[in-house]
């Protein structure tokens, strides 16, 4: 097989673990995901979004699945704004092995770094789940 394949391979073995990792997370057949994100992203947003999410950063090496669900959680809620996106991962976050007094101590902690209203939205997200 040559290097030109073998990278063609790769990425769509990429894109398709991206496309179930979104599916996953937001509870929808891997269709629905691609066709959502293609009708409100556009299609090369939608494809590289695929691609990054079907990488390496979601595989379990020196960070768990539990340890990067909990990095995600604060950086969105310091981004604040991110509702929708954060109101997904705190879903993914409890298959991670994330109780949900683990997040309430999480955005607890959050407040006295990325103030008391973003992480207050979190805490708000987290209790309406």
């Amino acid at each position: 097989m040559s290097s030109q394949s073998e990278n063609k391979n790769d990425s769509q073995e990429r894109r398709l673990e991206g496309i179930a990792a979104y599916a996953r997370q937001f509870d929808m057949s891997p269709e629905d995901v691609e066709r959502f994100f293609h009708e409100n992203y556009g299609q090369a947003f939608a494809e590289a979004a695929f691609l990054a999410s079907g990488g390496e950063t979601w595989k379990e090496n020196n960070l768990s699945l539990r340890e990067r669900s909990l990095i995600v959680l604060s950086a969105l809620t310091a981004l604040g704004g991110v509702d929708d996106r954060l109101r997904g991962h705190i879903t993914w976050a409890l298959t991670h092995d994330l109780t949900e007094k683990d997040l309430e101590s999480t955005f607890t902690l959050l407040a006295n770094y990325v103030g008391f209203a973003r992480a207050s939205i979190a805490m708000d997200i987290l209790k309406k789940k």
